[in-house]
């Protein structure tokens, strides 16, 4: 690293926009872009949406985040860069062996490779928040957090935008999916080879915190909990699921398949509820030191439990919309893959992060509390764009014309068409998006400022995608129960409830602006 006080901030900052960009690649290769190859290869959209489940890792992170915090790979490297280079070869051999899997034709082994994905990629991201948190000092934790935001969107443009465009036979580049699998997974590797090589070396923490043995037998109680609950879920409750909805099951009129996706969707439910207490229990009886302790000082603060349902609720009705968008708008809307990723996925996510530094600058003006209202408003009505395009169909509002272009990485290869009502309800979800995320990470920073460990952050941050991965299952058997308007319309009302519920928690979130020595604004 640069021994010049700038040139070495400088350098910090660029570090922390490449690992945001390292973290949001495997993100949609796991979520739209996913969804996408599936919905080419013909699944049926209750069956996608299942297979949302493959980020579930993302959402119980932090049961393992205490082992990254607690033990490091090659200390020689300093902290945290051993982990990280495991995890990035790791995650370019399984993008390699998902790209190989027929989808079709081998489901079972391809939803596998597809959860181990998710599981090392929220494990990088374990690591790359702890050691950017490490990395930066104070002073340049907002200029560096933005950059990260920054690398993160571009890295979905690509996997999740670009690649869209790619995959386009007619106006595209004609790729196939296993292809730009392929090239993710060799920018995986370079990834790897940047953390190895270009990363400043961090100093390794005075004494250790737990002792080891109780942090592994611990780990391995809850996944043993973990395995225990998979097997009741799949024996015992899946069939008592069966037996509680069959009288209404048999008197509905729904297709075989979906019926069948109902009685899952029960016994996934049963079967949290099942397993999370056992969880629990068998951290405690094994005494897992650094999660335990992690939590109880999480929740020792006032409020705590509150803080996190909302963290659930705020993205909940926007996660609900968008967790099957790709194949809403690919099969049920009849837009083209480069139409879709041009204006959804290449725009989109751009708009998103003009809408991210949009809501950052009004922040100053609104503060926290009326910024999360404001924007939380404009998310839930975002949603009626949806509905509106479901009800009226393609082509209402006309089309633009989108010239062909060559940008080197991504080419179109004639002038496409763009739907103009798709364009409009994209530009308003994606800059209210966009906002409300500005505010959503605002307000998570607030809460991480409370001598927050690495293993707290990951608490708050999967508690934070718990929307976006739990929602797939009820949205696809939902879409194909009542059919597209009606699903839209129950996205929004969901997001009502985080409304009511930062209303009434005002004061709260009012006290996490207050400058030391100010007094809290009076309602």
């Amino acid at each position: 690293m640069p021994d010049h006080p700038r040139l070495a901030a400088s350098y910090r900052i660029f570090v922390t926009a490449v690992l945001g960009f390292a973290s949001g690649l495997p993100l949609a290769l796991t979520g739209q872009a996913l969804q996408a190859w599936l919905s080419i290869e013909g699944l049926d959209i209750a069956t996608i949406g299942f297979l949302s489940l493959v980020g579930l890792p993302y959402t119980f992170k932090f049961l393992w985040a205490p082992l990254m915090d607690r033990f490091e790979l090659l200390p020689r490297w300093g902290r945290r860069r051993g982990w990280l280079v495991l995890t990035q070869l790791v995650l370019a051999a399984l993008l390699w062996l998902l790209a190989a899997t027929p989808a079709k034709n081998a489901l079972q082994l391809f939803a596998l490779l597809a959860l181990a994905i998710a599981f090392v990629s929220a494990s990088q991201d374990v690591v790359i928040d702890a050691f950017t948190t490490d990395l930066l000092p104070p002073a340049e934790r907002g200029l560096g957090s933005s950059l990260k935001v920054m690398g993160y969107r571009l890295a979905m443009i690509l996997s999740g935008g670009v690649a869209l465009i790619w995959t386009d036979a007619v106006t595209g580049s004609g790729w196939t999916w296993p292809e730009v699998y392929r090239l993710m997974a060799g920018l995986m590797v370079g990834a790897a080879l940047f953390s190895a090589i270009a990363l400043p070396k961090l100093p390794l923490p005075d004494g250790l915190p737990s002792i080891a043995r109780h942090d592994l037998i611990g780990f391995a109680a809850v996944m043993a909990a973990a395995t225990v609950g998979y097997l009741v879920t799949l024996h015992g409750l899946t069939p008592l699921a069966g037996v509680l909805l069959g009288p209404w099951l048999e008197g509905s009129a729904l297709a075989p398949n979906l019926k069948a996706r109902w009685v899952d969707l029960l016994a996934l439910l049963l079967g949290i509820g099942f397993t999370l207490p056992l969880a629990a229990w068998a951290a405690k009886r094994a005494r897992f030191e650094t999660l335990l302790g992690g939590l109880a000082g999480y929740f020792s603060q006032r409020g705590a439990a509150a803080f996190l349902l909302f963290i659930v609720l705020y993205k909940l009705g926007d996660a609900f919309a968008g967790a099957l968008m790709t194949p809403f708008l690919l099969k049920a809307m009849a837009f083209s893959s480069a139409e879709v990723g041009v204006v959804n996925k290449v725009i989109g996510l751009w708009l998103t992060i003009g809408g991210a530094l949009l809501g950052g600058l009004l922040m100053l003006k609104l503060g926290l509390w009326r910024a999360l209202m404001v924007f939380g408003v404009l998310q839930a009505a975002s949603n009626l764009g949806f509905w509106w395009l479901a009800a009226q169909g393609k082509g209402s509002l006309g089309a633009m014309t989108m010239p062909a272009f060559d940008w080197v990485i991504v080419t179109l290869k004639q002038p496409t068409e763009v739907d103009g009502a798709l364009l409009m309800v994209v530009v308003f979800e994606n800059l209210s998006g966009g906002m409300g995320t500005a505010a959503f990470l605002a307000f998570l920073m607030s809460l991480t400022q409370q001598r927050f460990t690495a293993t707290q952050f990951a608490l708050l941050s999967a508690f934070a995608s718990v929307g976006r991965v739990w929602v797939g299952p009820l949205a696809g058997v939902l879409a194909e129960s009542i059919g597209w308007p009606s699903f839209f319309i129950v996205s929004t009302v969901l997001a009502l409830p985080a409304l009511w519920m930062l209303w009434a928690m005002r004061a709260s979130v009012r006290a996490l602006e207050v400058v030391p020595g100010r007094p809290p604004e009076d309602d």
